[in-house]
């Protein structure tokens, strides 16, 4: 079964520890979201342990909101894109759109537990247990709105990411 899904928000913070903004749409390039912590390099781990873009599954935000009562429907969850109706690990070994952005999926996204320190306590461990998103590389630069359609368009270049992180 090929993945689908639709973006259901968008999400950006300046620099690291700075509330996520809901915007209706971003502008990619090579190295992440335009006006976002990661690509501005001030975000708290930039450097140590960064992601060009994240997603977060609607679905995992629903059920932390009913099974703990933390919020996560603003932006807590500290994830830039929050896609409805796909399962992200499905998207393991391929290139997908969004708008017209190209996205290649590079790993998981665990949450750390700096983000209780900008959120509430029990942020972490709401986010764990395969709910904290994933991270992705941008392949082609491009615009991404809210109501965006998932499209599978290829296969993900092969090997380990880390691999070819050090190789870039």
């Amino acid at each position: 079964m090929t993945p689908t899904g639709t973006v259901e928000a968008i999400f950006v913070a300046a620099r690291g520890g700075a509330p996520m903004q809901p915007v209706e749409r971003i502008e990619v390039d090579h190295a992440g979201i335009l006006g976002d912590r990661y690509r501005e390099r001030t975000g708290h781990w930039t450097a140590v342990d960064e992601c060009q873009v994240t997603l977060i599954a609607g679905e995992a935000l629903d059920e932390i909101e009913a099974t703990t009562g933390i919020r996560v429907g603003e932006g807590q969850h500290r994830r830039n894109i929050v896609m409805r109706g796909v399962v992200l690990r499905d998207l393991a070994g391929t290139r997908f759109s969004l708008g017209s952005a190209v996205f290649e999926y590079d790993r998981p996204r665990p949450p750390c537990r700096y983000i209780e320190s900008i959120t509430e306590p029990g942020m972490t461990r709401a986010l764990a247990a395969r709910r904290g998103g994933i991270c992705v590389r941008v392949v082609e630069p491009g615009a991404v709105e809210v109501g965006a359609r998932l499209e599978v368009v290829g296969e993900a270049e092969r090997g380990p990411s880390i691999l070819r992180r050090i190789l870039r």
